[in-house]
């Protein structure tokens, strides 16, 4: 049985550190903000076991004009449970939150990898690439609700 609930940043490791940071130091997974009031973890378990998770934070981009945006950070399925429908899960939950918080502009880094998984999701890229030192290459890649 799949349950989806708001969970703490450090709660959000496990499936960050291996899937988003694997050999670097645990702490790599502390992301700015990750404690702010404005922020919110989610994580997807499938019984008793975390599957994956994502992060919501209250950040504008300069890129976008919008009054009320947010970044989703931290968006990670374990391998054993990915296409499965997880991930969708996971977005579709923080595009509810943003709205429920009366946001209208989801933004963030998308490795290059994912950028297709997000297309399909609605999410279109805006500008060049970029590399993140130690993770690899982004694309900015947003959202209007």
């Amino acid at each position: 049985m799949q349950q989806l609930k708001k969970i703490t940043s450090r709660e959000t490791f496990p499936v960050r550190h291996p899937v988003l940071r694997p050999g670097l130091p645990e702490d790599s997974c502390i992301f700015a903000g990750d404690d702010l009031e404005t922020t919110a973890h989610f994580g997807l378990y499938d019984n008793e076991d975390i599957a994956g998770v994502i992060s919501v934070f209250r950040a504008a981009n300069p890129a976008f004009t919008d009054e009320l945006q947010f970044q989703i950070r931290g968006m990670a399925v374990l391998p054993q449970h990915q296409k499965k429908g997880i991930g969708e899960h996971l977005v579709q939950h923080a595009e509810e939150y943003v709205k429920q918080a009366g946001g209208n502009l989801i933004w963030f880094n998308a490795r290059e990898a994912a950028t297709g998984f997000y297309k399909k999701t609605g999410y279109h890229i805006t500008g060049s690439p970029f590399d993140i030192p130690s993770v690899g290459t982004h694309y900015v890649m947003y959202k209007r609700l």
